[in-house]
């Protein structure tokens, strides 16, 4: 199984890739594996690119975990693969109120066929943005429930090529390194050009309610270890029990659905 990591890449900055786990990173963190870092918003250190991080070993989930009771085909990654309509609209219900993201099948295919489905399914619901930092995106889809995480930890996609700059607003896909996006995404703060180069392919972008996304919760910063803010490896293990009790301030979707 491949490494997982917390939003980081090699010389990716750090932040944007995912982490997959100590044996299978959730999607990206911090490893030889960066390309080039992200222009921070304010020095004196630059965010991480949004990436991927590996789980740290924990308990076992509680049966308060119910992501994969309430929405059971996502205990099934490989049954989960529609082709997606050359456009549609998701939206996603959070804390703060409702935006909703335009997704072009032709921008990026199989980013977009997979957010389809993980939306279809439910993974999204009950999720927190988990890392939010201010001047350059807010990261989201690690799932509530350490079950579903498990399965979704090596479901990765092939890289799509970059048709789509990563502009104000954009959603695109974390990952940890080549062909290692699962269900990690982030919405650009501004435009981050520069994740153009590392192969970060937007699917979609913020229609309405960009205001909403603007307003999601800042405070706690990058993610541990380079910041105060969650651990993905342990949020990958332990799920929302983990947030609720350390992270209470974030924001979260509380459903995402396809719409007209």
């Amino acid at each position: 199984m491949k490494p997982l990591c917390s939003a980081v890449l090699v010389l990716f900055p750090l932040a944007l890739l995912c982490c997959k786990s100590s044996d299978s990173a959730p999607e990206l963190t911090a490893t030889a594996a960066t390309a080039a870092s992200v222009t921070p918003p304010t020095p004196p250190t630059p965010p991480v690119v949004p990436a991927v991080a590996p789980p740290s070993p924990s308990p076992a989930a509680s049966a308060a975990d119910l992501a994969s009771k309430v929405h059971p085909a996502l205990l099934t990654p490989a049954l989960l693969k529609d082709k997606a309509p050359a456009v549609f609209k998701a939206q996603f219900t959070t804390s703060q109120g409702s935006f909703v993201v335009e997704v072009h099948r032709d921008w990026a295919p199989n980013g977009a066929d997979r957010i389809y489905n993980l939306v279809k399914a439910g993974f999204y619901d009950d999720t927190r943005f988990f890392r939010a930092i201010d001047g350059f995106m807010v990261q989201f889809g690690i799932s509530g429930d350490p079950a579903v995480n498990t399965k979704w930890r090596d479901a990765d996609l092939q890289d799509d090529p970059v048709k789509q700059s990563n502009k104000r607003g954009y959603v695109t896909f974390a990952m940890a390194g080549p062909n290692t996006r699962t269900t990690q995404i982030f919405i650009n703060y501004k435009g981050n050009g520069n994740l153009d180069g590392m192969g970060f392919s937007s699917f979609g972008q913020v229609t309405k309610g960009m205001d909403v996304v603007d307003s999601l919760y800042k405070g706690y910063g990058e993610g541990a270890p380079r910041g105060m803010g969650p651990d993905q490896g342990r949020l990958q293990q332990e799920g929302n029990a983990y947030l609720d009790t350390s992270f209470p301030k974030l924001d979260r979707v509380i459903r995402a659905t396809i719409v007209p």
